[in-house]
């Protein structure tokens, strides 16, 4: 049924859940799975972009938490005998980065958490999850 899953992770404990969803879905299925974070910039970047040097200790925070957060699903999807590849990259828009990956990879199920944001934060800052499911063309499981 699906071969290949995608697993967009942000290193919270909801996006680990979801993580292990994926893992288990795939080993019961002989599928693999790309483990995904995207690196968002310095909020400040995306207002005056020209003005604004890229912090390098931002940036190699960012890129070792991203490194860490894929080391542990690549350790969580060994343990349970499923091909693991992944990769990081910095974008603005999380959610493009995730489908645009779906499709590179031709991952055919994405498998996220949705932090389940209500009220004026969801108006305000929408959700990534509903996101990539109104843009992407894979279907999506959403863990809570």
């Amino acid at each position: 049924m699906f071969k290949r899953i995608l697993l967009p992770v942000d290193g919270s404990e909801l996006s680990l859940r979801a993580v292990d969803t994926g893992i288990e879905l795939a080993a019961r299925l002989g599928a693999s799975v790309y483990a995904f974070h995207v690196i968002a910039p310095l909020p400040a970047s995306a207002y005056v972009a020209e003005f604004v040097q890229v912090d390098p200790e931002y940036t190699e925070e960012a890129t070792a938490d991203a490194e860490r957060y894929l080391a542990e699903v690549h350790q969580r999807a060994t343990a349970a005998g499923v091909a693991c590849h992944s990769s990081y990259q910095t974008d603005l828009r999380p959610y493009a980065a995730i489908v645009e990956v779906a499709r590179k990879h031709q991952c055919d199920l994405i498998v996220m958490a949705s932090h389940g944001r209500h009220g004026f934060d969801r108006l305000l800052l929408g959700s990534e999850t509903q996101k990539v499911i109104l843009n992407g063309d894979v279907p999506v499981l959403v863990c809570r």
